[in-house]
């Protein structure tokens, strides 16, 4: 199989900045688009009671998330890529499984880091686990 379209699912962190890299490597060998998405995303622990988020978090984080997007094209574009970027809000695994099938991509990569005990994978959950899950 050939990938044509590959979906980055970037978060500014060590282990996605690493798959960046890999993925530029990656698209490059094979002349494939390539695509970031970066989402804006909320902790459980913000939300009020009645799952209302006040305006001026949520404004903050998709400014903050919007400035690691940014980064990660800029750093594609420095190595010769036109790759395109969407920051989304929401849940990251559902919002990274819906971009994915709008743009119809052959393939999606995330940054993975493996955390050493079951306990740890549970307390802080994976969005790489939970997207094969």
């Amino acid at each position: 199989m050939k990938y044509r379209k590959i979906l980055l699912a970037y978060n500014g962190s060590h282990e996605g900045k690493r798959a960046l890299l890999e993925c530029a490597d990656l698209a490059s060998f094979l002349g494939a688009q390539t695509h970031l998405l970066a989402v804006a995303s909320m902790p459980p622990s913000l939300f009020l009671t009645e799952g209302f988020v006040p305006e001026e978090l949520l404004e903050e984080e998709k400014k903050r998330t919007q400035a690691i997007l940014d980064e990660g094209i800029r750093t594609l574009r420095e190595r010769g890529f036109n790759a395109t970027g969407q920051l989304a809000v929401g849940e990251p695994v559902e919002e990274i499984c819906r971009f994915a099938k709008s743009l119809g991509v052959d393939l999606v990569v995330v940054g993975h880091n493996q955390h050493t005990s079951f306990a740890a994978r549970w307390w802080k959950g994976s969005v790489g686990a939970t997207l094969l899950d």
